[in-house]
């Protein structure tokens, strides 16, 4: 199974209400938050085990850690669609407000104008990505932006209806699903 992954895009100087292609195909499926205060996001989110890249290399990053960070605009936005795949969040905090896009996200979610943190936005990024939480978290995951306000619960209930069979195959002591294959 594919882990989970975040690329975290600083675009301070750009706009989610300009133009361009990158950032068209970002507000078709974003989740807007219009009211975010986003000082010192950055820096929280490399604290949090984000690795700072750059465009170039930013597949290389991706392969080895869950969470990319990048700076720049367009260009690294783009690089950061590009790079994406159906279990990759991508977060881009500019200077109008946070849009979070990708796994998990609810593309029709829109504009959200409820008030966040930058503490909010790394916590729900460390959320998606499955990524451990600081004890003295006082932050709030933005259920507004998830496609699932349970996602985490569901993917519990899998991961237990999933262990419930395995122990009913090893109980009958019947291998038969895994005997038709030969890497067990």
């Amino acid at each position: 199974m594919a882990d989970k992954k975040a690329i975290f895009i600083d675009a301070a100087g750009m706009s989610l209400s300009g133009s361009g292609e990158a950032l068209d195909k970002l507000n078709k499926k974003a989740a807007v938050l219009t009211s975010a205060d986003v000082a010192g996001l950055a820096d929280k989110v490399v604290s949090l085990g984000g690795v700072k890249t750059d465009v170039a290399s930013l597949a290389q990053t991706l392969e080895g850690a869950a969470l990319a960070v990048l700076s720049g605009g367009e260009e690294a936005l783009a690089a950061a669609l590009e790079a994406a795949n159906r279990r990759t969040v991508v977060v881009v905090a500019t200077a109008d407000g946070v849009a979070f896009y990708g796994m998990g996200i609810n593309a029709k979610a829109g504009k959200v104008a409820r008030k966040v943190t930058a503490d909010d936005v790394v916590l729900t990024i460390a959320t998606l990505v499955d990524m451990p939480i600081a004890e003295g978290c006082t932050a709030a995951i933005i259920y507004q932006v998830l496609k699932d306000p349970n996602l985490k619960l569901n993917e519990i209930i899998k991961l237990q209806e999933a262990l419930a069979r395995m122990e009913s195959v090893i109980e009958r002591n019947n291998r038969e699903p895994w005997d038709k294959h030969d890497c067990a």
